[in-house]
């Protein structure tokens, strides 16, 4: 009996000093390093206007629909955007549903855009990503959307060129991935012109 009770306060021991290290300092080492190191990173990439309030964050997409904003890309996500409800559609290639919206979505976006039946449209203006949150676009996205911003503004090409070239994050290390356009702080730019 002595013997169980010595393995028994030998097991409790060793549970709780592996959840103080496991469930309280490793995580504040973890917490500090990210507060020391990567402030703006580690609180969600908030991004906070001049008077201090918060109009969203560079990771999560938000929906533009008027025509002086760039619109997102299309999102599968709850009610569209929402964060609690992060998923893509699960629809496949041989989907009607699926299909029947490309078609909707390209056709919206041609007549949106003043582009020609012809014209080619990119595939992120017109699919939803697997989060349903992407905050990017693609930079010919943009491109194609800028004459309809720039019209509904009043700006010149250039500007709006400039503006596009601001909010434009590089491929990651410079080799992966393509170039993306931010849509919230291209947005929230145009809005502080």
């Amino acid at each position: 009996m002595k013997e169980l009770f010595a393995h028994l306060r030998g097991a409790i021991v060793a549970t709780l000093i592996l959840t103080v290290a496991c469930c309280v300092v490793y995580p504040l080492v973890v917490y500090g390093i990210a507060q020391v190191a990567f402030p703006h990173k580690a609180n969600g990439s908030l991004i906070v206007t001049q008077d201090g309030t918060v109009r969203g964050s560079e990771l999560l997409g938000q929906n533009f629909t008027e025509a002086k904003y760039f619109h997102p890309r299309p999102s599968a996500a709850g009610n569209g955007y929402d964060a609690a409800n992060s998923s893509g559609s699960n629809l496949g290639p041989t989907s009607q549903k699926l299909n029947d919206s490309l078609k909707d979505r390209i056709a919206t976006y041609r007549t949106e855009n003043a582009l020609k039946e012809t014209d080619p449209v990119p595939a992120d203006a017109v699919t939803a990503s697997g989060s349903g949150l992407d905050p990017h676009i693609s930079l010919h996205n943009a491109q194609l959307q800028a004459s309809r911003v720039a019209k509904a503004r009043n700006l010149g090409a250039d500007k709006m060129n400039a503006l596009i070239q601001q909010n434009t994050d590089a491929a990651d290390f410079g080799i992966l991935g393509e170039p993306g356009v931010n849509v919230l702080r291209l947005n929230l730019a145009l809005d502080n012109l």
